[in-house]
């Protein structure tokens, strides 16, 4: 009788780590991506060693917007996920001159003071963003490689995996 019960207990542990593992699998796969931040490209607004979670549905029914952080597959290798700021949108012109962005000849820069810190510094482009990619950049401009220095300038949507969503280490805090 005692055997039994131990079989019976047993097998009901290996149904909750079997669900578990299935249920941990489909979310990771489907819902949410995880990702740590390796580098300084994007502080101070995310630093370096936090560990955060995108949410895969954000552009299931819509389509990214400047400003958005997101999580992707780093055009020129893309078993490497990166994560950076949306700049330029398809059809639109993006260059950096002196250190500001200009969507599409505009006399004035994107106010980008919400999140820039430095003062950026450089020229680069123009670069015309193909139909359905996007030009990344780090809001550390001046240490961050992105959409300027890649071989493969552009991130096409299918290749983003996530919009960033919340920070859950080493401080929790929602991604602005």
């Amino acid at each position: 009788m005692e055997n039994n019960n131990f079989a019976h207990e047993a097998f009901e542990w290996i149904v909750v780590i079997v669900i578990s593992a299935c249920l941990a699998f489909l979310l990771s796969r489907f819902i949410i991506v995880n990702a740590k931040i390796p580098s300084a490209s994007m502080e101070p607004t995310i630093m370096t060693g936090d560990r955060l979670i995108g949410n895969r549905l954000a552009y299931k029914g819509s389509d990214p917007q400047r400003g958005d952080i997101v999580i992707f597959l780093y055009p020129d290798n893309e078993s490497e996920y990166f994560i950076k700021r949306v700049i330029g949108l398809p059809g639109e012109t993006v260059e950096v001159r002196d250190g500001k962005v200009y969507i599409d000849d505009a006399e004035e820069p994107l106010d980008e003071s919400a999140y820039l810190r430095t003062t950026p510094l450089g020229d680069f482009g123009p670069y015309t963003v193909p139909e359905g990619a996007y030009f990344m950049m780090g809001d550390n401009r001046n240490n961050s490689m992105d959409s300027r220095y890649w071989n493969n300038k552009f991130v096409y949507k299918d290749k983003i995996l996530g919009k960033a969503w919340v920070r859950y280490f080493p401080r929790p805090s929602k991604i602005r």
